[in-house]
């Protein structure tokens, strides 16, 4: 059996969104439990020098949604970085989820020696499209979610790994 560059992405990027959903809904209960601003909770950060919680969920966000387009050859859906509470970020996952699922494999597989090029800071960086999916936006996209479940972890909400691994 093979596995295809689109069952090695959308299915992932989909599953891990999903569950950041469930984690961010538990962020919210638990800061109405104990009566927390939320806003604490979404700029909370694990080191001065890392992105809060908000902007942590933003970015695998993008790199989800903006990694599949690029995969597919298309362009994503621009999101404004503007949410600042619990229900916007969960919007906004939802809106990248809905994205992803309107791609199908035709647009997808196929796209492993695919050139794919994106600006980063002041430079840019070209991938192969197998390179891209295993060594650049899967590893983002879970970093990202890691980062936001430790946050909230780190700040009392009661996850645990079957939060971040989700149902199976």
């Amino acid at each position: 059996m093979t596995l295809s560059m689109y069952q090695a992405s959308v299915p992932l990027l989909t599953r891990s969104l999903h569950n950041l959903v469930a984690i961010l809904e538990k962020g919210a209960a638990h800061a109405e439990a104990q009566n927390i601003d939320p806003i604490v909770l979404i700029n909370s950060r694990l080191y001065p020098n890392m992105f809060p919680l908000g902007r942590q969920v933003q970015i695998a966000s993008d790199i989800a949604r903006r990694g599949a387009a690029r995969l597919a050859g298309l362009e994503a859906p621009k999101l404004e970085d503007d949410e600042t509470t619990f229900a916007q970020l969960i919007d906004r996952l939802h809106k990248t989820t809905a994205y992803l699922e309107t791609l199908t494999p035709e647009q997808i597989d196929g796209s492993e020696k695919k050139s794919i090029t994106l600006p980063v800071g002041q430079d840019t960086m070209t991938f192969e499209g197998l390179s891209y999916l295993l060594y650049f936006m899967l590893p983002n996209v879970s970093f990202h979610v890691t980062t936001a479940y430790n946050i909230l972890r780190h700040s009392g909400v009661e996850l645990g790994k079957r939060d971040y691994l989700g149902q199976f």
